[in-house]
């Protein structure tokens, strides 16, 4: 970790706001000396150590002295004092210098791994400690021998707890980046409801502080449950300070000193404990789901890139055709309808190139799609004449397979995709069976009205000559990242789910002893095909109409030459 220079008024800052929290917690002593149940000063050194190295040790050890100057009286003396507080300093500063060797520059509680680790580094380095401060203190007369045990646990306890619970919202607090993500994540309507549940629950625990056996501090659980879950640790690490605070609020000034705070303190370090786990997991689980959704981005990137050159593939062609028109024109001198009509066939075609990037960025930024009626016959020759090239040169056969003319509302580009994607699958599929056996058929039929659709859906089915898919196979085909393809990236077919879906269809495949992959879309209204003709798929036709389109343009040029 690389060492930060400190302000001039960070060290002063330090050691005020270090006085203030020994004053505050000054709870519940053994023999007037700084063995408490809940210690977060701690907690704030380490803290400071972690920022700034070893230079924390001369404000730290000031900081002692003065707590026990100004919070104690000096009960020990000053050589003991002195002693006493070089021996915390250094205790401290080892178990900092252990953290930031273990920690680094990357956050102390990413994960539930780093989070297990710093608890086990900090119960070592706070019992190491706590036996050698003992020490110095029954070495000079302030402890009796008999109370060497209980001396140890109340400042074991206090160190831990205070450490435990307090030390994951200083951390938060000492950065820029830190503050403003715990604003974001706690400045919210919610926190206000489980800060008021906590006073509400402590009122139920407690009821009269001095009296209480807390029989009913599980119910302490659900404010920090509320908070881990909705906020993660951020929330969490707010509430388990807040906890601990109201707690050791009521004990000083109820002046509680008969209860076993020492117990009550454990209770709430373990409570704090498992807030935590539970926060760092739900931040870890929505980290992978947002890592999750800029993978299907991008893997959705991949599989439109395809569409996207088929789509551009054929005005850009067009629009080359028209050029070399127009350049022939120019240099004979022509003009006129011939010119112009050329002219306008360059405009419409970049229009609709345009169209096709703008309909596939709003698809990337929000998952709009553009719906069209479309004829489903249209689709699957389309389609399948741009496969049946490759699936011959593989020794593929490909049957279409006659059907009714259904017509459906959606997206052209994304069920292009989706066809392509399951054609792919079944191509590569048969490649394991011999020559002669490898056959896909594809066919289109309408079944009954379900529950989407009252009109009844169609649905397209594609069968191929493969091994098809086992029980076990058909539970995780849509799963991310699971694929047989040794190259896969295992998203086609959830994205493929994820398009039809969207449109208020599904896709699914089923288990049988050859590859059966079947989609199903709603069937457009009868008033909307009403409203004109189904738009055509013409990405062949059109590919054709352009061909024919720039030929007539040569043919006239060649004409009036």
């Amino acid at each position: 970790m690389q060492k930060i220079r400190p302000g001039y008024l960070e060290f002063p800052a330090f050691i005020a706001l270090y006085l203030l929290f020994d004053w505050a917690t000054y709870v519940d002593p053994l023999y007037g000396l700084n063995i408490t149940p809940w210690n977060p000063d701690p907690a704030l050194g380490l803290v400071f150590w972690l920022r700034y190295g070893w230079q924390a040790a001369l404000p730290w050890c000031v900081a002692l002295i003065g707590g026990e100057l100004l919070v104690r009286g000096l009960p020990a003396g000053w050589a003991l004092t002195l002693i006493s507080s070089l021996w915390l300093t250094c205790g401290y500063g080892l178990l900092g210098t252990m953290l930031r060797r273990q920690f680094g520059d990357g956050g102390v509680f990413d994960s539930r791994d780093r989070l297990f680790r710093w608890v086990l580094i900090v119960v070592v380095g706070v019992l190491l400690n706590d036996l050698g401060y003992i020490a110095l203190l029954w070495a000079g007369g302030l402890i009796p021998l008999g109370q060497w045990s209980e001396a140890v646990l109340r400042f074991g306890i206090g160190d831990v707890v205070g450490i435990l619970v307090s030390m994951p919202l200083f951390w938060m607090l000492s950065s820029s980046s830190g503050r403003q993500r715990l604003f974001a994540t706690v400045w919210r309507a919610e926190t206000l409801g489980y800060l008021g549940l906590t006073i509400g629950v402590l009122f139920l625990v407690f009821g009269s502080i001095a009296t209480s056996e807390f029989k009913h501090f599980y119910f302490l659980f659900l404010p920090v449950i509320w908070a881990a879950f909705r906020q993660g640790l951020y929330g969490t690490a707010l509430m388990v300070f807040t906890l601990q605070a109201a707690i050791g609020a009521l004990v000083k000034w109820n002046h509680a000193v008969d209860i076993a705070v020492h117990e009550l303190q454990m209770l709430d370090a373990v409570l704090a404990l498992v807030g935590f786990s539970i926060g760092i997991a739900v931040d870890e689980l929505r980290k992978a789901s947002n890592e999750l959704k800029r993978t299907l981005r991008l893997a959705a990137a991949g599989e439109m890139a395809a569409a996207l050159a088929h789509e551009l593939n054929q005005p850009l062609t067009a629009l080359g055709a028209y050029g070399k028109a127009c350049e022939l024109l120019l240099e004979r001198g022509e003009g006129g309808a011939v010119l112009k009509g050329a002219i306008q066939r360059m405009i419409a075609e970049s229009g609709r190139a345009a169209d096709v990037v703008r309909r596939l960025r709003d698809f990337f930024r929000t998952g709009a799609i553009k719906l069209e009626l479309l004829q489903m016959d249209q689709v699957v020759a389309t389609v399948s004449q741009q496969f049946s090239g490759t699936m011959r040169e593989h020794g593929v056969v490909l049957t279409v397979l006659p059907g009714p003319a259904l017509a459906v509302q959606a997206d052209r580009l994304q069920l292009e995709l989706v066809l392509r994607n399951l054609l792919a699958n079944a191509m590569e599929a048969v490649q394991e069976q011999p020559a002669g056996q490898r056959h896909v058929t594809l066919s289109v039929n309408q079944i009954a009205g379900q529950r989407r659709s009252r009109h009844g859906s169609m649905q397209l089915t594609v069968e191929d000559s493969g091994k098809g898919i086992s029980a076990a196979q058909a539970m995780r085909l849509f799963e991310p990242f699971v694929s047989s393809k040794a190259s896969g990236l295992g998203l086609g077919l959830v994205l493929s789910r994820a398009m039809m879906e969207a449109h208020g269809g599904t896709l699914w495949a089923e288990v049988a002893q050859h590859g059966i992959f079947r989609l199903a879309l709603p069937l457009a209204r009868a008033d909307e095909q009403e409203t004109g003709p189904a738009v055509q798929a013409p990405a062949q036709s059109a590919q054709i109409d352009d061909r024919r389109s720039g030929e007539q343009v040569n043919t006239q040029v060649n004409n009036a030459t």
